[in-house]
């Protein structure tokens, strides 16, 4: 008897599409992204427009400083839950029917967390964001269970991650219920409930580490890279339908030009032949992950900059044109740093290896005086410095090619 309705749950669970959870092979050359990941990718940008624009109308206003917290506090959501679903997808993703329907529940939150985020500007009411967030960690909790189920040699660390997730929440949902509450108790208490969740893969894989895909991984940040980037070519397009207005605004076009110059300056920079995670080693893995925070956000910061400049241009804002600079040539400066930080400081050799924290200081100091072409020239004449440098490097027989 035992034998046959083992048989028969077998087949009924091949009939509805559902495999075990396997730990996918970690050296396999041919891993890409899979449309679902890309369908996934192209909800988040949804979530990330949203932080951008609501970053925008804060600069144009003048409340600058409320604006980037409230960006930080957006994107750090935003980005954790889809750093998340990454890392698990790399390690674990089997395709099967069930994987794709928690997948779409995670978009879905997603979503939701898209829909609060206007509100969260306005009025730092948090609870459509925490919601949304709820539903994409339940759908992580629920992810991590069926590989603890199925992948015994990693159990342990499976439940630390599902565990870890699932108390985290009870903070995040104590939050939403105790507001409304002062701004500068909220974001004290979320700048706490952000080092809670950072700490979870911290906590999980310190027992034995998920078999994550390097070339997977690193396809897939430079992916989103590419979505936070066209926050920059969505602004430049709307300088550019402001300049052509009865007539040709060359204050409009100059930023249009720049904002083209920034974006493909960064992707240049970004984009380097230069590995990034040089080496599979986890402590090395996590600052390189983390890292990327700080690059995703200046460069979707980067587009909020540029659409608040075209505010000033065109009389749409009250702010003025210097806090405008700022609002680019920051987070442009940031962006660099975090590149530098993640990658160029552990892989490119001699002097080489801190031009991009180099040329960050000089934009910063350059917007003191210098408009926003200049700050565009500064940045392309620095990244490709260091390209040049780089390709001299490895031509000498030290660092790595570009």
């Amino acid at each position: 008897m035992t034998t046959p309705n083992l048989l028969d749950r077998l087949s009924l669970r091949h009939r509805m599409g559902l495999h075990p959870v396997r730990p996918r092979d970690d050296e396999n050359t041919h891993r890409a992204a899979t449309p679902l990941e890309l369908l996934f990718d192209l909800v988040s940008v949804i979530a990330i427009a949203s932080a951008a624009a609501g970053l925008h109308h804060a600069i144009a206003a003048g409340h600058v400083g409320e604006g980037v917290v409230s960006f930080l506090a957006s994107f750090f959501a935003i980005w954790w839950a889809w750093m998340n679903f990454t890392w698990y997808a790399s390690a674990y993703d089997n395709d099967d029917s069930l994987h794709r329907l928690l997948t779409m529940v995670m978009m879905a939150g997603s979503l939701i967390m898209a829909a609060g985020i206007h509100r969260f500007f306005e009025s730092t009411r948090i609870d459509m964001i925490v919601i949304g967030f709820l539903v994409m960690r339940i759908a992580m909790v629920l992810f991590w269970l069926r590989a603890a189920y199925h992948d015994s040699d990693r159990r342990k660390t499976a439940y630390r991650y599902a565990g870890g997730i699932a108390l985290v929440q009870v903070f995040w949902v104590g939050l939403m219920l105790a507001q409304p509450m002062p701004p500068t108790f909220l974001f004290s208490l979320y700048a706490l409930g952000a080092m809670l969740e950072l700490s979870v893969p911290l906590y999980a894989e310190s027992h034995v580490t998920t078999p994550w895909h390097r070339h997977h991984l690193i396809e897939r940040y430079g992916l989103l890279n590419l979505i936070v980037l066209g926050e920059t070519l969505l602004a430049a397009a709307m300088a550019l339908q402001h300049a052509d207005v009865g007539h040709l605004d060359l204050d409009l076009l100059s930023v249009a030009g720049s904002a083209l110059v920034i974006v493909f300056s960064l992707w240049w920079a970004y984009f380097s032949k230069e590995d990034h995670i040089a080496q599979k080693r986890l402590s090395l893995a996590l600052v390189w992950g983390y890292g990327h925070l700080v690059i995703y956000m200046a460069g979707a910061a980067v587009g909020a900059g540029i659409a608040a400049m075209v505010d000033v241009l065109t009389g749409e804002s009250g702010t003025s044109y210097r806090i405008a600079l700022y609002a680019i040539s920051v987070p442009v400066s940031l962006y660099l740093m975090g590149l530098w930080f993640v990658r160029d400081r552990l892989v490119l050799s001699h002097a080489g290896r801190h031009i991009l924290l180099g040329v960050s200081v000089l934009i910063l100091v350059a917007t003191l005086f210098m408009p926003l072409w200049g700050i565009a020239l500064t940045l392309a004449i620095g990244v490709g410095a260091r390209n040049i440098q780089a390709c001299g490097a490895k031509t000498g027989g030290e660092g790595h090619a570009v």
